[in-house]
């Protein structure tokens, strides 16, 4: 790995909520540099375009000279190894989510020396996720108060 501290954030980011966003600034002093990674999974309906949802968290984070926003396919830890990422950022909101991502995070870590970083949200975010957006959204409700400025869901 490089001296330089570079995490990866990864997810689909279907759309990036408001959680997502205050995750990052809340890592940001932690990393030298953050890799929001926008995975592409070809088995996964997406509502919006990987290319739109890029287009949005560059959006976000304009200005924040340590923040990179880019898209692959494949394993997390492949592209952290391949963009010499020391570390791997995911939310938990749940014991469920715990459950899961210590399954992940094992598996990562047996394949590579890259650990992985919980972080809890904000308690004010604990129920935001991605898929209750999108079930707000296909009801032609407003999610603009879930998601951050530079994120037009229109």
């Amino acid at each position: 790995m490089s001296n330089k501290r570079i995490a990866v954030f990864p997810g689909s980011f279907d759309p990036f909520t408001i959680g997502h966003e205050a995750l990052v600034k809340r890592t940001m002093g932690l990393f030298d540099e953050i890799i929001i990674a926008v995975g592409m999974n070809s088995t996964k309906k997406y509502m919006f375009s990987v290319e739109k949802r890029t287009e949005w968290i560059k959006n976000v984070f304009k200005g924040e000279s340590n923040v990179r926003v880019t898209s692959f396919t494949g394993l997390t830890v492949e592209f952290c190894k391949k963009n010499k990422a020391g570390h791997i950022i995911r939310g938990v909101r749940t014991s469920t989510d715990f459950e899961f991502e210590k399954a992940i995070a094992q598996m990562n870590r047996s394949m590579s020396d890259i650990e992985t970083i919980f972080i809890m949200p904000l308690p004010e975010h604990s129920a935001i996720n991605s898929t209750i957006i999108r079930d707000i959204i296909r009801n032609n409700g407003d999610a603009s108060l879930f998601v951050p400025k530079g994120v037009d869901l229109k």
